[in-house]
């Protein structure tokens, strides 16, 4: 059973910055991408960046490039994405996902068919 548990979402305010996490409940290098994506309300979900499990960002949405970095942790079973020069419209629930297979790390991670339960970030 594949769980994901996102932290670090909050309230901050426009031009801050924000460092989610996602701990997954096995062992990471098992999942061949791993990603974010973000959903506000009354939008459709939207993919923010993907990681391989070699570690290579392969995705990140044209909204958020040059303002997001996602990353692998130390340790093998945790996710980070850094958020900086946050605007109000980056205000969304931000769900950690993950896929096994290789061939989707190139892809949006809205289609990962693993995925949290979101962590709240509030740009105000």
């Amino acid at each position: 059973h594949v769980q994901l548990v996102e932290s670090g979402g909050g309230v901050v305010q426009p031009g801050g910055s924000l460092r989610l996490s996602c701990a997954a409940s096995k062992y990471t290098a098992s999942y061949a991408c791993m990603g974010w994506f973000r959903q506000a309300p009354g939008k459709e979900r939207e993919g923010v960046a993907a990681i391989s499990s070699g570690g290579i960002a392969t995705y990140y949405g044209d909204s958020v490039k040059g303002r997001v970095t996602i990353s692998r942790g130390n340790g093998k079973n945790t996710l980070s994405l850094q958020m900086s020069s946050l605007k109000p419209e980056d205000t969304a629930m931000y769900f950690c996902a993950a896929d096994r297979n290789a061939y989707s790390c190139s892809g949006d991670p809205t289609n990962f068919p693993y995925r949290g339960q979101g962590t709240q970030v509030t740009v105000s």
